[in-house]
């Protein structure tokens, strides 16, 4: 099931190389470690980096991916460099890089006005939805 992700796509252009989104965040007191339950300062989450980071990446692709599909994360390699704090502001920006079959391959950055925050890699896998859900337990 999972190759009728690649038969029909909604703008008739496949996922390729070079596809990049970028999404910013104002961060709020509900995205800081503290809130997230991951550390005991008031600044920017990784775990919330991380999430930022998946969202540019879906948006990458989301033109790109026929309605009965959808990607979803199969692994992330992450630096968090620098601390944010409230009311600070990031872009996270998302660039595929590579595609390997089903696994889609991202590079990630985020950055802020004094330069870079965070990068890593994201390896996402095309799944036929139906497919997928089927499969939860």
């Amino acid at each position: 099931m999972a190759d009728a992700c690649w038969v029909t796509y909604r703008t008739g252009v496949a996922p390729h190389t070079g596809l990049s989104a970028r999404i910013e965040l104002q961060v709020t007191e509900a995205d800081t470690a503290e809130a997230f339950r991951t550390g005991s300062v008031p600044v920017l989450a990784t775990p919330r980096l991380i999430a930022l980071c998946e969202e540019a990446s879906c948006s990458a692709i989301a033109d790109s991916l026929p309605g009965n599909c959808t990607s979803v994360a199969k692994r992330v390699q992450f630096d968090h460099l620098v601390p944010v704090g409230v009311g600070g502001t990031v872009w996270a920006e998302a660039t595929l890089d590579r595609i390997e079959g089903r696994r889609l391959v991202f590079t990630l950055s985020v950055s802020e006005s004094a330069g870079l925050v965070a990068a890593g890699k994201l390896i996402r896998v095309v799944v036929d939805r139906t497919a997928f859900l089927s499969n939860v337990r």
